[in-house]
């Protein structure tokens, strides 16, 4: 299919229309000229980096929290467990599940009316950047917490309480 996707990208198109076999390059002169492409692109990448970085934070502090501070292997089971349970629904769902939650007439704009924080409701929260990292974050924590949460299962406990009797500090 990848082949024929690379053979396709070269045949003519009349708008609409059937492709026409051919050998042309402007499909590929278009993209890489276009500034939408590199402004989609930076987007993108924009997006990536924030995921990225808020994933790593939180799944860095679940993982230590199971591994660390959670002592009993059943209760880290369970709790980890617990972690995995929007997996059991499709992707789809989970992500227009946050629309009763940050839409015009969401649980988050009554909320924040209701204290008196704003006296409308919020148009940023839902169909805007904030939302696509937010429902990234949440799509993709997990996936950032099981590596690490993995590796942290695998320090010796006997190497940590020989650093604090040598005088390591917590974050040391």
């Amino acid at each position: 299919p990848l082949c024929l996707v690379v053979v396709i990208s070269f045949f003519d198109y009349q708008t609409y229309d059937i492709l026409i076999p051919d050998f042309v390059t402007f499909n590929y002169e278009d993209v890489f000229t276009s500034n939408v492409t590199y402004a989609t692109y930076l987007i993108t990448l924009k997006f990536c980096v924030i995921v990225w970085a808020i994933t790593a934070v939180l799944g860095f502090f679940v993982a230590y929290f199971l591994a660390f501070h959670v002592h009993s292997l059943r209760a880290q089971i369970a709790l980890f467990l617990v972690c995995t349970i929007p997996f059991w629904t499709s992707i789809v769902i989970r992500m227009i599940s946050w629309i009763p939650l940050l839409g015009r007439n969401g649980l988050v704009n009554d909320a924040l009316i209701a204290a008196g924080v704003v006296s409308e409701p919020q148009e940023w929260l839902l169909y805007s950047e904030f939302a696509v990292v937010l429902g990234y974050v949440h799509l993709y924590t997990l996936f950032m917490v099981v590596p690490i949460f993995n590796s942290m299962l695998r320090i010796d406990k006997a190497l940590i309480e020989a650093a604090t009797d040598a005088g390591a500090g917590t974050w040391q």
